[in-house]
């Protein structure tokens, strides 16, 4: 068999909130690339923020590894685009190509990421990249390819809602309450994810109608959760829990269900496995190709997310076992970084009943088997020090073993970084520019 194509459709803010996750969101195209190939439930972003979580997935690396602590239309940058996948992947034999959103470098730069070709369009909505990308595919690209294809769906804005939209019949997510504000705010997300599955449908029926399916790996997922109160930016399941199928040639086929605890970061060494590409020595994750071939159950004891900066400074840390999570802030704080929570009439609801005067826990430790929404935190109780002990001796070793600059004190942005003060509002209030 020739080497596989890969496609790699991403989109911003989604989450696990599709139909194939059981969510009443009809997403018929991405339903059916889950009963073609493989969905796995248990998948977690390595940053629950932007360029920090698609750093990680395209390099192998954690956020902090990669460089990538913060959002790069704000400034940050990798440390090396050298560990981008594309230039493993050229070593391969692939050619690779960029259309619509990417978010691990500014905008008016994406050229040196390392594609060999860059398109740009007038935007990044679905509307205005699926066309392209459906036109790249139908001209015969020369194969291998790498094509990366993303979306600006999910992310806010969504105030106006269509003549469809019916908010009296919608289910708010877990951690937000259920209220007329929430359930208009909800219809309109549900609004975009529908756009995005229409864009997963364009480009799937063009490479389809290019006689290029059955030769190419999709990767369908997306960079953290929903931008929601205690969603986007947390380090519950809520904001590190995110979609991921793939379906293609290589054992991802038949509608299967995977269960295995996987992370972005395992994607990388899963298309190096696969490929018959050797791995780079900076890969941090594992290939998931043994839970594909049905020779193992689990590839990792455990898993890794972090915030360093978003809008705002808010350094923190998690472990996620399968039965239990450990998140540390490592900056004491009498309220909550606000500038990192999106603006949204939610937002907007949840001040009203006094979310700026919660203190935020500088230690939390939660039972996933008994409080799968991580809502009691048990780090201070003493039948479960033992526990405590073991999630911050497994923090503490990542830590070290990746060479977590956290670990040598606050973390400065770099020269030029455009930051929020952690005491503001909102993220569109005036920035900060670092000297």
């Amino acid at each position: 068999m020739a080497s596989p194509n890969i496609l790699y459709i991403h989109s911003h803010d989604t989450g696990r909130a599709i139909q194939p996750y059981g969510h009443a969101i009809p997403t018929p195209n991405m339903q059916r690339l889950a009963e073609e190939g493989i969905l796995f439930r248990q998948n977690f972003c390595a940053g629950p923020t932007c360029s920090p979580s698609r750093a990680a997935l395209l390099t192998g690396q954690s956020p902090h590894s990669a460089g990538m602590i913060g959002l790069a239309h704000r400034g940050f940058r990798m440390a090396d685009y050298s560990h981008h996948i594309v230039h493993t992947l050229r070593k391969g034999g692939y050619r690779s190509a960029l259309i619509g959103f990417q978010h691990v470098m500014a905008h008016d730069e994406r050229d040196q990421i390392g594609y060999d070709d860059t398109h740009r369009g007038k935007g990044y909505h679905v509307a205005e990249v699926a066309p392209v990308a459906a036109k790249w595919l139908e001209a015969g690209p020369p194969e291998p390819f790498f094509l990366s294809v993303g979306f600006s769906e999910t992310h806010r804005d969504w105030d106006d809602l269509s003549a469809e939209a019916d908010p009296r019949y919608v289910r708010v997510p877990d951690p937000i309450p259920d209220t007329p504000e929430t359930r208009r705010d909800m219809a309109g997300f549900i609004e975009k994810v529908k756009i995005f599955d229409h864009g997963v449908g364009h480009v799937l029926d063009a490479l389809q109608a290019a006689g290029l399916a059955e030769n190419t790996l999709v990767i369908n997922t997306t960079d953290h959760g929903i931008a929601f109160p205690g969603m986007k930016c947390t380090l519950t399941d809520h904001g590190i829990g995110v979609m991921l199928i793939l379906r293609g040639p290589g054992g991802f086929s038949g509608g299967k269900v995977c269960d295995a605890l996987v992370s972005h970061v395992d994607l990388f060494p899963t298309l190096c496995d696969l490929l018959g590409i050797d791995p780079p020595d900076w890969l941090e994750g594992r290939s998931m190709m043994p839970l594909v071939r049905g020779d193992a159950d689990e590839i990792n004891d455990d898993i890794f997310a972090e915030v360093t900066y978003h809008a705002a400074y808010e350094p923190m840390r998690a472990v996620r076992t399968r039965r239990w999570k450990y998140i540390r802030r490592f900056e004491e704080r009498s309220r909550p970084v606000l500038p990192n929570v999106d603006g949204s009439p939610t937002k907007n609801l949840l001040l009203a009943h006094g979310l700026a005067d919660r203190t935020p826990e500088s230690e939390q430790l939660y039972d996933l088997m008994f409080d799968p929404n991580e809502a009691r935190n048990l780090a201070a109780d003493p039948a479960h020090a033992g526990v405590l002990r073991e999630m911050r001796d497994r923090l503490e070793r990542w830590m070290k073993r990746t060479s977590d600059p956290l670990l040598r004190g606050p973390v400065p942005a770099p020269s030029g970084a455009r930051v929020n003060d952690p005491d503001g509002a909102g993220p569109r209030e005036p920035t900060i520019t670092v000297p």
